[in-house]
Parts: structure tokens; C-alpha cells; sequence
């Protein structure tokens, strides 16, 4: 009889000699786990697949019915495949070869490298997420702080834009509720996609701005290779009619007037556009505005260069104690939302027309002269943004305050003034919101947001602005100092 191995034990009964097979308790683990995980793999998890990619294209075939511009196959690709193509796409392998060259490293580091990059960059969009859970989240929001209002929008401009063209969306951007409040109230046209900075890089957030569509960007990043890789993947996506949207201010506003556009972006959308190419590049200026930018007092610190420098966990803090100090009103009963927000949409401006008008046959040629013209093409951009700027009741009640500081006004002057610079307003051609049609109550709900806030001091029968708030008042007539100048 052969010896038994360590798991084989023998068992005697009734005279029969029997060999057993004993295992140990962490091989059946094993064993059992692998069994489940290829059932998993085959039969459910196939099925889970199929299932949620049918409830994907039935609302992916709803969409292109309602939306004035259909998905592109490109945002629909999947992430796995994009991170491919622009790993290996060969100027990013061209910028590979050099990187090797100039720095010495073999082939295979760089484009695992340009392959880490890729994989921070491209987003994973969702349509189901996006339209579904995203559009939830973002009317929730927005309607849970402001009254929201699209202002005004140039329809018959809208509606005549190819529907082959690649479509850019150019903002300011005033608040980091931008991305909300206009993916919210473009939900019915388009699928916006984002450039998202670094501060989003955390879990879960990350996560569902992928699905939503966006792509991350390192701001001010000096690496050539980065760079590289950032450019091709924004010129595929334009090339491949994915609806962007841009801030070229590169960041928010400090003090609430227009920053100096910057090129980057602008300089890769274009990059590879032909005026004479199947595909037209067209712009859409959007301009947002608010009663109450919910960062005001943060961005007024942090452009203050002799201000001490708070750290992280006291911003963390202090934006906690916001948050529960509202909630802590709400539940009194004595919680208002911040007034009104509002976007308004301007005249489609097409790379073609505009090139044309301004006699610029490449914007890929001599590098200066490149560079001036698009610069000239981001100040157009950006005064096309200025024009269709929403004037909001906070702002012209805070421009008369600012206007004139230190001054006392009653119930009656105050409205004069506003009714006074709503028409000259109207006369440079912005676009007043006037809610409920009635500008009486337009100065009352104005001056009861800065009340509220104790920007205005109520003194008798007359409104002062607080000495100590004369930077935050400036913040919000500011929004309106491109239209008229204050002084």
C-alpha cells in the first residue's frame, strides 16, 4: 500500500478500506471565491452588462431626439480606447521621441508616462449619469439657492448652427456654480464638457465629474510632455464635435470685473482647424452672473496680497460653518436663497466668418504674429461674453452704493438712481433682468440681499453702505463696470 500524502486520510468501514482527500479551510476559500468570480465573469455579470447598456442606449437614442446637438460617437467611445489613441497617436509619440532624446530615458518610461497622463485626463462620459442623476443634481442645486432664470438668448442665431460644426461654449467665470447652473440650463440643447482643475481630484467627486463628461487639466503646468498630451486630447475632442466648455479668464474673478483671456485652450482648440475643412469651429458667448457669488469674501481675501495666508483646514472649517449655519436657518424658518442667478446666451461666432472678417488666413503660421492673433480673437471672445452679461438686482442696487460712497439715500432716491442707470444700461445694450416686469421690486429684493448681509446698514428712513464692506460692495457692481465705468 502506497504511503498517503499529508491532505489523504483512510477510513475503515465494515471491513472496506476507503482513501479520503482532507483540505484545508483557506484552499476551499480560495477555491470557492475563483468558482464564484468566473460564474460572475460568465453568467451575471454579462447579463448585469447587457442590461445596463440597453438602459444607456435607449436613453442615448431619447437624447439625440430632443437635443439640438446630437452625441458624438466620439464622447460615446469608450474611456479604455481614447486613453489609447491618445497614448499612441503619433504627435504625441513624435513629442515622445524628443522627450527620450532630451532627457535620456528609454522609450518605454516616456509613454508610460503619456499613458498616466492620458488616463488623468480623458473622461469617462456617461449619458445615463449625465442625464439622469447629474441633471437631477445640478437643478436640485441650483434651485435650492437661487432663482434661476435664463436671461436671454439670441434663439434664431442658435438654431441656425450647423449641426456638423464643433461647438465651443465661452464663459466667464464668476463662481465655481458656473459649471452647475449652465450645464443646468443648456440640459435641454447640448452635453457640456468641462475643463476641471486639479481642487476636483478627489474621490468621489472625481468619479462623477469623469462621468459627467469632464476632463481634468494641471493648471500652469510646465511640462512640455503634459502639455503635449493635453493638446492632442483637446484638439481630438473638438475634431470629434464634442460640445466644450471654456473659461478663458483661466480662473475666477477676484474682484468681480473681467480678467485678462488667456490663449491656452483657445491655442489647442485651434490648432488643428482648417477654414476650408469639412467642419466649421463655432463659439458661443455665455455670461453668468449672481446676487450672491457663494466664494465672494474667499476670492476678495485671497487677491489681497498683504492678507495672512489661511491654511487648508481652516477653509475646510470655515466652509462647514457655512454650510450648517444655513441648514441651522432653514430649519427656523429664517433662510432666504442668494437671490437670483442667471445666464444668457449670445450670438454663434464662426471661426470661418471670423478669420474671414479679419483677413487671418493661418493661425498656424509665424508664431508671433499667431499669437497676436489669438489674442485679438480671446478679447472678441471675451467682449462677445461682456455684451450678453446678465444685469441682476444686487449688482445695480450695489453700483449706486459704490457709485457714490459714504452716501445716505432714502427708499425713493435709491430707486431713481437704479431706475436712472437701468437706462443707461439698456442704451449700451445689456440685458437687464427686471423680475416680475416691475423695477420697484427689482431695487426691494437688490437692497434686501445686501440688508441681509449687512453690506447696507438701514439708518431711519435711509440706506448707507457699511464702511467696512466698501471692497464686497465694488465685488458686485463691478459685474456691470465694462458696460459703464464707476468714478
Amino acid at each position: 500500500m502506497a504511503p498517503l500524502k499529508p491532505w489523504q486520510s483512510t477510513d475503515i468501514h465494515d471491513g472496506t478500506v476507503t482513501n479520503s482527500i482532507t483540505l484545508p479551510l483557506w484552499l476551499v476559500l480560495i477555491g470557492g471565491a475563483f468558482v464564484l468570480w468566473v460564474l460572475l465573469d460568465r453568467l451575471l455579470l454579462p447579463s448585469a452588462r447587457w442590461f445596463f447598456r440597453r438602459r444607456v442606449n435607449i436613453v442615448i437614442d431619447e437624447l439625440n431626439e430632443r437635443l439640438d446637438l446630437r452625441l458624438p460617437a466620439f464622447k460615446l467611445t469608450r474611456r479604455r480606447v481614447l486613453i489609447d489613441r491618445l497614448t499612441y497617436d503619433p504627435r504625441v509619440m513624435a513629442a515622445v521621441d524628443e522627450y527620450c532624446q532630451k532627457e535620456g530615458v528609454p522609450n518605454e518610461v516616456a509613454v508610460e508616462k503619456v499613458e498616466r497622463y492620458a488616463r488623468e485626463i480623458v473622461p469617462g462620459f456617461n449619458a445615463y449619469i449625465y442625464f439622469r442623476l447629474g441633471s437631477w443634481l445640478s437643478k436640485s442645486l441650483a434651485q435650492l439657492l437661487y432663482r434661476v432664470r435664463l436671461g436671454y438668448a439670441d434663439e434664431e442665431s442658435l438654431g441656425r448652427v450647423d449641426p456638423n460644426a464643433s461647438v465651443i461654449f465661452v464663459m466667464n467665470h464668476r463662481s465655481n456654480m458656473d459649471y452647475i447652473l449652465v450645464s443646468y440650463l443648456a440640459l435641454n440643447r447640448v452635453a457640456l464638457s468641462y475643463a476641471v482643475g486639479e481642487w476636483a481630484r478627489i474621490w468621489p467627486v472625481q468619479q462623477l465629474i469623469r462621468a459627467m463628461g469632464a476632463f481634468f487639466v494641471r493648471r500652469n503646468s510646465g511640462n512640455p510632455l503634459y502639455r503635449r498630451v493635453l493638446a492632442r486630447y483637446v484638439q481630438m475632442a473638438t475634431e470629434g464635435g464634442v460640445v466644450q466648455a471654456i473659461f478663458p479668464e483661466g480662473r475666477l474673478s477676484m474682484d468681480g470685473r473681467f480678467c485678462e483671456p488667456k490663449i491656452g485652450l483657445l491655442k489647442y482648440i485651434l490648432e488643428g482647424f482648417d477654414p476650408e475643412g469639412e467642419r466649421d469651429l463655432v463659439f458661443i458667448p455665455v455670461a453668468v452672473n449672481y446676487d450672491r457669488v457663494i466664494e465672494d469674501r474667499t476670492l476678495l481675501l485671497a487677491s489681497d496680497p498683504h492678507a495672512e495666508k489661511k491654511s487648508r483646514l481652516f477653509t475646510v472649517r470655515t466652509s462647514l460653518g457655512f454650510i450648517f449655519h444655513n441648514f441651522w436657518l432653514m430649519a427656523r424658518g429664517g433662510w432666504y436663497r442668494f437671490g437670483y442667478a442667471a445666464a444668457n446666451f449670445g450670438a454663434p461666432i464662426s471661426m470661418r466668418e471670423y478669420m474671414r472678417t479679419n483677413r487671418i488666413n493661418s493661425l498656424n503660421g509665424d508664431k508671433k504674429t499667431g499669437i497676436a492673433n489669438l489674442q485679438l480673437l480671446a478679447n472678441d471672445l471675451m467682449a462677445a461674453v461682456g455684451q450678453v452679461m446678465p444685469v441682476l438686482p444686487v449688482s445695480l442696487v450695489a453700483y449706486v452704493f459704490a457709485e457714490r460712497p459714504g452716501r445716505a439715500f432714502s427708499d425713493l432716491e435709491l430707486k431713481a438712481r437704479v431706475q436712472n442707470l437701468i437706462g443707461q444700461l439698456e442704451d449700451q445694450g445689456a440685458h437687464v433682468y427686471i423680475p416680475r416686469s416691475d423695477r420697484d421690486y427689482a431695487v426691494t429684493v437688490g437692497l434686501r440681499m445686501l440688508t441681509l448681509r449687512h453690506l447696507v446698514l438701514e439708518e431711519g428712513s435711509l440706506y448707507r453702505a457699511a464702511p467696512e464692506e466698501d471692497q464686497l460692495l465694488n465685488y458686485y457692481a463691478n459685474a456691470l463696470t465694462h458696460f459703464i465705468p464707476l468714478g
